[in-house]
């Protein structure tokens, strides 16, 4: 059952994934440009805005679905979330260009990457619950990162199909009806993913809260803002980092590498999915490892390093060698591992189970919204007006000056079962 609840909610995760993987691939967010942004000088930016604006709703979707989550159970809210990204996705495949329909294709496009990130807004929070509900209390690091390996699966799927597509029908049938084929087929991943998630029950700590309480706890939005906005504000503080250095790596570098450092679409795409192959490679071992030497040191190791090692490796990818490029990217991949790998287990952790969907999509999403959407936009906006292609490195070294002080703060929960979790939360509200 923990096996067939890790696999429902990274499918989740993938499919998020896929979808950024697919959008923000160095060929399709430069067809994306030329086929609903046509003849504009910032067409790419524009495309990368796309990808940005979806999570200007993320929040909204987070403060909907998680409390939700904590109200009817976090199998029916999941079902919804995974069904409405997959077929958003899908829409965007078969919708008219801008050649066709004129302004009302960016503008439609632009209402399906909105309720796209609306959904998602759900979706994240309630996949790690899912997982960290289900795992035991010894084995919560191992896992729970195999949610992150959902999301590294799905974006070097969109990533490789994007790939073969390009190389199988050529540029210009890429351009042309090609650039559509990813979109399509995230409808039956869609599918797939409901499948399964429909085969599963709630976790075990909720239906134990239902069972003890008769049903599920009705904790408004504010009153689970008052009562653990402090704990929301260091998940705040941690996403920062993690979400700044996922989006910086996943959805800039393509386009990165393509336009600033003039690397070709394929090999770009080829280098960034070798280095995600093996970031997956190293997250369930760092998981499993977590969960003997706690999560603590592995966030710790991630934070500092990306305040030491982010300037060099932005430098090594300028050299101009093909060689200095991957090493300078694969360093910051590592140290995104290292962090990847634990919050499935950490996040969830942080809050009782009666809030614990609620508090953490709302904390995560805030900060995702804020600081990892946006990243592609900001870096590209500020390389363009001051010429300095180190922002990056910049913005990487800002995330994790701020993410060092919540870590630090953090108590550590490796080994700490849920049950303890919910009993310490109940006494300190007792007491208060």
């Amino acid at each position: 059952m923990v096996r067939k609840a890790v696999v429902a909610s990274a499918m989740g995760n993938a499919m998020e994934w896929f979808d950024y993987g697919v959008f923000t691939s160095g060929t399709i967010t430069g067809v994306i440009g030329r086929v609903f942004f046509p003849g504009d000088s910032n067409a790419v930016l524009k495309s990368l805005a796309l990808v940005a604006v979806g999570f200007i709703v993320r929040p909204f979707g987070g403060a909907f679905f998680g409390p939700l989550g904590d109200k009817i159970g976090r199998k029916k809210v999941l079902a919804v979330t995974i069904l409405t990204m997959s077929m958003c996705t899908f829409l965007v495949g078969v919708l008219p260009t801008y050649a066709a329909i004129g302004l009302a294709a960016p503008i439609i496009l632009l209402a399906l990457r909105l309720i796209q990130g609306f959904s998602t807004g759900g979706e994240y929070g309630g996949a790690a619950t899912f997982i960290a509900e289900y795992a035991p209390t010894k084995r919560r690091g191992f896992y729970g990162s195999f949610l992150e390996v959902g999301t590294l699966t799905g974006y070097v799927l969109g990533n490789s199909l994007v790939l073969i597509v390009s190389l199988s029908v050529g540029s210009s049938a890429m351009d042309s009806w090609g650039w559509r084929i990813p979109f399509l087929l995230a409808l039956p991943m869609g599918l797939i993913g409901l499948y399964l998630r429909e085969r599963l029950d709630d976790p075990p700590a909720f239906r134990a809260l239902v069972e003890k309480d008769g049903e599920p706890d009705k904790i408004p939005l504010l009153e689970t803002l008052h009562g653990y906005w402090p704990m929301i504000l260091n998940l705040v503080g941690i996403v920062i980092l993690l979400n700044v250095a996922d989006y910086m790596l996943l959805t800039t570098m393509p386009s990165y590498f393509t336009e600033h450092l003039k690397i070709s679409d394929n090999t770009a795409t080829v280098i960034i999915i070798a280095v995600e192959l093996g970031q997956m490679a190293l997250l369930v071992p760092l998981g499993a490892l977590s969960d003997r030497i706690g999560r603590k040191p592995l966030l710790k190791a991630s934070a500092i390093g990306y305040l030491v090692l982010s300037y060099p490796a932005i430098r090594l990818m300028q050299a101009g060698h093909l060689y200095t490029l991957v090493i300078g990217f694969a360093v910051v991949a590592f140290l995104l591992a290292l962090i990847l790998a634990v919050i499935g287990s950490t996040f969830p952790a942080m809050f009782p189970t009666h809030v614990r969907y609620g508090a953490f999509a709302i904390g995560y999403n805030v900060s995702t919204s804020v600081f990892g959407g946006t990243a592609g936009v900001v870096t590209e906006f500020l390389i363009n007006h001051t010429g300095d292609k180190n922002w990056p490195a910049y913005y990487l070294m800002i995330a994790a000056a701020i993410a060092v002080v919540p870590i630090w703060m953090l108590p550590e929960t490796a080994g700490v079962p849920i049950a303890k979790i919910d009993a310490e939360d109940e006494a300190a509200l007792q007491a208060a």
